[in-house]
């Protein structure tokens, strides 16, 4: 059955969807009074069939670069600051998992020739059931590793591919100097690399390359093996560029301070967790204040100034606290994601007291990744192993009035649960076990999602798109 679904929320009212990657964009919708299906919760009966709505999208398309990937980070490029016209381009790094640990390699991609469906700027239409045109409705399956999509043509992907030692827990491209990449490996080092000539290279061609797999050695600019176990915490500085914060199974951060061209990493450890630390984030605004989080459920607030212990620690969830994310437009907020599925907002100006400000449980399992959006400060992605990419807006609330006059406008009803949280504004499927989600920085609305079975690139269309007065 189809999984569409019109949701009547203010300011942000266009089409929730989610999509199989199965299915082609241009499937007959039955006739037949469409259903939400909701994993974990709703049963495939035989012969049934799910399937996407593609008005639900300005832009999907899935790609992949070889072996899967648990962690990736979308590159920063100098094609503009804000972008809301296609086509677009987009570059990225990620690590892999492969079957053997000689065969694991980081992967620079550039992901060009990106065509969609025009997009509305603020003030957005109130029809909410006019469907946007194809600025290019054609589609193409000459690239191999691109998956299906929503609407235009298949776009270029190119890639280089550095050999890495073992599998890539995480990596993360540095703000202020995108080419430098850390990466934390499953062997127990933390690497530095510079990836500055794959980049250049890539932004000089829009041609596919690399077909015949090769993998480039290179020499990390930094490898430290301070750590006592391996880890999956890392996190370059917003307000000092250079600095690095890398967290470990064995409960230990450490904390690189740039010296030129490499790094002085304190062999002294921020130690206070009871657990191992999974996620490390650091404030957007204040140079020498991190946050952690724990398999021991708790959230920790650190301060370089004052020595090895938390400021403040608190307990977050009932289970593992996997991924945090510290909000860049509203600087006091901070979500986390547990493995009981559930995921929590709290406001750090009311630390000592009563912080919690949203707590959800709609995923049935782990949640796997949580980012706020970088262009709405109310907004946030999702992600978890129950197969579900979800997009939150806090702002938005009940309105039954609204709701009920909704439904007597829609042409086609929709069998929607009742208790859908009004805060969830869309919801992706389709990927095989989701781990790593990021909003693309300069592309507004624009995500890209990392799964066992590849790459997504989507442009949901009832994210709103917001041009600031000083955006070039």
């Amino acid at each position: 059955m189809p999984r569409s679904l019109k949701n009547p929320k203010k300011s942000k009212r266009k089409n929730r969807s989610s999509k199989e990657e199965e299915v082609s964009p241009s499937s007959v919708v039955p006739s037949a009074p469409a259903k939400v299906w909701q994993p974990g919760v709703d049963e495939m009966e035989e012969g049934e069939e799910l399937q996407f709505d593609p008005s639900a999208y300005n832009y999907l398309r899935g790609f992949n670069i070889g072996w899967p990937c648990l962690s990736f980070d979308v590159v920063q490029d100098s094609l503009g600051l804000v972008r809301t016209e296609f086509p677009h381009t987009l570059y990225g790094v990620a690590g892999t998992q492969a079957d053997q640990q000689s065969a694991n390699y980081i992967g620079i991609f550039k992901l060009s020739k990106i065509t969609g469906k025009k997009r509305d700027l603020l003030p957005a239409s109130l029809n909410n059931d006019e469907e946007m045109e194809d600025d290019d409705s054609s589609s193409s399956d000459e690239d191999e590793d691109m998956g299906d999509a929503a609407g235009g043509n298949a776009p270029v992907l190119q890639i280089k591919k550095v050999a890495h030692q073992g599998c890539v827990n995480r990596i993360r491209s540095m703000t202020q100097k995108p080419h430098i990449c850390a990466t934390w490996g499953d062997t127990g080092f933390v690497q530095v690399w510079d990836f500055s000539s794959h980049l250049n290279s890539l932004a000089e061609s829009d041609a596919p390359n690399n077909r015949d797999g090769t993998v480039i050695k290179q020499t990390p600019i930094m490898k430290f093996g301070g750590h006592k176990d391996e880890g999956y915490a890392i996190d370059w500085s917003p307000v000092v560029p250079g600095r690095l914060v890398s967290g470990d199974r064995n409960k230990c951060i450490h904390l690189w301070e740039p010296t030129g061209d490499s790094w002085k990493v304190d062999s002294t450890p921020f130690t206070g967790h009871d657990a191992s630390v999974e996620d490390l984030q650091w404030s957007p605004t204040e140079a020498n204040i991190f946050a952690s989080s724990s398999v021991d459920g708790k959230i920790a607030i650190w301060d370089t100034r004052e020595g090895k212990k938390p400021k403040f620690i608190f307990k977050a969830h009932d289970a593992d606290v996997n991924v945090i994310s510290w909000n860049r437009l509203a600087s006091c907020m901070i979500a986390s994601g547990s493995d009981d599925g559930s995921f929590s907002i709290r406001d750090l100006r009311q630390i000592k007291d009563d912080s919690l400000v949203a707590h959800f449980k709609y995923h049935k399992k782990p949640i796997t990744s949580v980012e706020w959006s970088p262009h709405e400060a109310s907004t946030l992605a999702v992600s978890s192993e129950d197969h579900q990419l979800t997009i939150w807006d806090l702002s938005l609330e009940r309105d039954e009035e609204e709701e009920a006059e909704f439904k007597a406008k829609v042409k086609e009803q929709v069998n929607a649960p009742e208790d859908l949280p009004p805060q969830l504004l869309f919801v992706h499927q389709g990927q095989k076990d989701l781990k790593e989600l990021h909003w693309h920085p300069q592309i507004p609305g624009t995500i890209i999602s990392t799964a066992a079975d590849g790459f997504n690139v989507l442009m949901p269309s009832n994210i709103d798109v917001t041009l600031p007065s000083a955006a070039s």
